[in-house]
């Protein structure tokens, strides 16, 4: 059986994690051995980041959908248990952006929501 050489698998393993790595400080772009490891964890915090910023955007959406409802004389749970009762089926996201940019339909929203409790 014929000896198998790894120089070509180990050429392009190493270009594709320093292809990764550009821009990374010091020996870092540079180097396999000290990119290899700097790589993986950048991918795995990259993994992580994508379900944080969902839960994050969340959060600004019902920040500001508080906000935009305390103005109006209720509170977020009130203003959400009352949509709910009303029928009145609208994503956080939306309710946010109305908050910001049609105030004069969030508080339409706003009142229909305390008629139903």
């Amino acid at each position: 059986m014929a000896r198998v050489k790894k120089g070509m698998n180990a050429k392009r393993k190493h270009k594709k994690v320093l292809k990764l790595a550009k821009g990374f400080y010091g020996a870092k772009h540079r180097i396999f051995s000290a990119a290899n490891p700097a790589v993986m964890r950048s991918l795995r915090s990259a993994q992580m980041g994508r379900k944080l910023k969902k839960r994050e955007y969340r959060r600004l959406w019902i920040a500001r959908i508080n906000a935009a409802a305390r103005a109006n004389g209720i509170s977020y749970s009130r203003l959400m248990d009352g949509l709910k009762k009303a029928g009145i089926e609208v994503n956080r996201k939306m309710l946010s952006e109305m908050a910001i940019h049609d105030q004069a339909g969030f508080a339409k929203m706003v009142e229909a929501a305390k008629n139903a409790l």
